[in-house]
């Protein structure tokens, strides 16, 4: 299979592998749980679009938007943390 990257430097930059940097994957690691949960909510909203939400799928959709609401509670209390201990860069 071939490889669709555009190799112009002015396009995108060349670097080797083209692969995420170890703080661009430690800050997806430290997202992870807002992510998960956003795609729950977008899970449960889908199973609605073509019928009538019963009982069960509001539930199911009030239980994720309190996931994601807690995910980003949880996401902004850490980076509050982190720069109040001088830990962010």
């Amino acid at each position: 299979m071939k490889s669709i990257a555009a190799l112009q430097s002015i396009v995108t930059p060349w670097s080797d592998g083209l692969e995420p940097s170890d703080a661009e994957l430690d800050a997806i690691e430290v997202e992870l749980p807002l992510i998960l949960a956003e795609r729950d909510l977008l899970d449960a909203q889908i199973i609605t679009l073509d019928r009538i939400p019963t009982v069960v799928d509001e539930r199911r959709i009030r239980r994720a938007r309190n996931r994601v609401l807690a995910a980003r509670r949880d996401l902004a209390n850490r980076t509050a943390d982190a720069m109040l201990s001088g830990d962010a860069a």
